[in-house]
């Protein structure tokens, strides 16, 4: 199977970084091909469809929100760190108004409204902005005026990441982008120079009998392998099995090939490698997310960077009464302010507490979580809500009972708790000076525990995914090559990429710098390959 040289630029991976690269490439000319090792959609279409935006959307003003270019910068300054230089941070906030819009123009919708009275971790129907990341908690809100900068693409229950995919796609194969699905790229072809001008790669033939059982059995996998991995392994080894019998050799050829085939979270091998600490994550994405486009790169003579950042969500809220209790270590130890980020307080458990800890509540707090429900979760939400609420926690009449029956170090919580009630007694506050409203007292048994370590339960899993990738020319998306220089010819998107949320990642982050390091790479692989005679008029 060849497709001959019909193409200036393939683009590997159908997600929103290449699918973004893809309809960027043809609106300037471009003949793009995508070639995707599943159906197209990527982590982006399983996810819960936040695009971080800021600085003063139209999403933003029509929920009476003001928000500003240095409020969003002086905020994502504190996640991005190093990731990125000042100038592509500085870039990619000034461009987030025009971000959105771009969005719309491929048919996303976004709706603005007011947030949501509470903190969640993902907003019910009702609400399609929300504060998405750190922005009211403590140190970030010391930094920036916060504002709500999650824009939920508008659409019902967990099918947003899909309905912002779908509108991608439909987008992109208007323009006349060629799509190859079930197809896995395994080389590059590269010219005697190094100049990358094609791949290799085996694909299901599409007439072959297996195809539409193998279709079945993909859908039935998708949302569910991300929560619930166990239950589906089998299914997941047949189709496997289906689309090996069915595959085909083929190539490719084209002036530019884009990488954006996703993360490693699945290779438990460089998961090993590189990041052990978080061996112990739920793989949030697709198979496709096995650091093949990663792979290929550094092949081709690239450098990768940020391998060890991986994010990993323990999301207490909703309800937003599950902030108000204690998050504590083997040891006793307070492990943050509750009302960070699920994924910066998963993080530091990671880090810094080898993956265990529990919540501890009061019994005032525990009514208040059970009465929140019906109003602040959605359906996937609840699910979880069942197994904490009924067999997922442990219960006992003081400090010290919950803490010998969690496995906690009781003396050590005692002294937490301790610290914790004499802050609020005193009028400083929380000593880890957690929002002042989400501050319970703690002081009325009986007490209850959740495990929220990473290996707590099946039905309450920790999901992750990684966050390095090969290095980039910040300014064109090409891939930078060990020797100085970058790859003739090679550009990285996405989780192929070291990008926007590197470091640190909070919901909406890292589709938005799918978008816009998308964008870029499909920008200057287009004006790189299609002669001037050749655009369109």
């Amino acid at each position: 199977m060849s497709t001959g040289r019909d193409f200036d630029v393939i683009v590997v991976g159908f997600g929103a970084a290449g699918a973004a690269a893809a309809i960027e490439a043809a609106d300037r000319g471009a003949r793009v091909l995508v070639v995707d090792r599943g159906y197209g959609g990527g982590a982006t279409a399983l996810s819960g469809g936040i695009v971080y935006a800021g600085g003063g959307t139209a999403e933003q003003r029509a929920g009476g929100y003001t928000d500003s270019t240095e409020d969003m910068l002086a905020y994502l300054q504190q996640e991005v760190g190093d990731a990125v230089t000042p100038e592509t941070l500085t870039r990619f906030c000034e461009q987030s108004p025009a971000l959105i819009e771009w969005l719309k123009a491929q048919g996303v919708p976004f709706r603005g409204s007011p947030v949501s009275s509470y903190k969640t971790s993902y907003p019910t129907d009702d609400h399609y902005l929300y504060y998405s990341g750190n922005e009211k908690a403590h140190p970030y809100v010391t930094a920036a005026r916060p504002a709500p900068r999650g824009h939920r693409v508008v659409s019902p229950g967990m099918s947003s990441g899909r309905t912002l995919f779908e509108n991608l796609r439909r987008s992109a194969e208007a323009k006349g982008v060629t799509v190859l699905p079930l197809a896995r790229v395994h080389a590059l072809i590269t010219a005697d120079d190094g100049r990358v001008t094609g791949v290799r790669y085996r694909a299901m033939d599409l007439n072959h009998k297996h195809v539409r059982r193998h279709a079945a059995l993909t859908k039935v996998t998708g949302k569910v392998g991300n929560w619930l991995p166990g239950v589906v392994r089998g299914v997941v080894a047949h189709t496997e099995r289906l689309w090996d019998t069915a595959a085909v050799d083929g190539e490719a050829h084209a002036d530019a090939v884009i990488l954006a085939a996703g993360g490693f979270v699945y290779n438990r091998e460089w998961m090993q490698r590189f990041a052990p600490k978080f061996m112990k994550v739920s793989p949030l994405g697709t198979a496709g997310d096995d650091g093949t486009g990663i792979a290929l790169g550094l092949e081709a003579g690239g450098i990768a960077d940020k391998m060890s950042n991986v994010t990993a969500w323990r999301f207490l809220a909703p309800p937003s009464a599950f902030l108000e209790g204690l998050t504590v270590g083997e040891d006793g130890r307070r492990i943050a302010n509750e009302d960070l980020y699920g994924a910066t307080h998963g993080d530091v458990m990671m880090r810094e507490f080898g993956g265990s800890g529990w919540a501890v509540y009061d019994a005032a707090t525990w009514r208040k979580v059970r009465s929140q429900i019906r109003e602040q979760t959605q359906l996937f939400q609840r699910l979880q809500l069942i197994y904490l609420l009924t067999t997922g926690h442990k219960k006992a009449g003081s400090i010290e009972e919950i803490a010998a029956k969690s496995g906690i170090d009781p003396a050590g919580l005692r002294r937490t708790v301790d610290v914790y009630r004499k802050g609020l007694l005193s009028g400083a506050g929380d000593p880890a000076h957690k929002e002042r409203d989400l501050c319970a007292s703690m002081s009325n048994g009986p007490y209850y525990s959740i495990n929220i370590s990473a290996d707590s339960s099946m039905f309450f899993p920790i999901p992750g995914l990684t966050l390095g990738g090969l290095v980039v020319d910040e300014a064109t998306g090409e891939v930078v090559h060990r020797d100085g220089g970058t790859v003739p010819g090679l550009y990285a998107a996405g989780r192929n990429a070291v990008g926007i949320c590197s470091n640190s990642y909070v919901s909406g982050l890292s589709i938005a710098d799918c978008i816009f390091s998308g964008r870029r790479s499909g920008a200057d692989a287009a004006t790189k390959t299609v002669t001037t005679d050749a655009k369109p008029a």
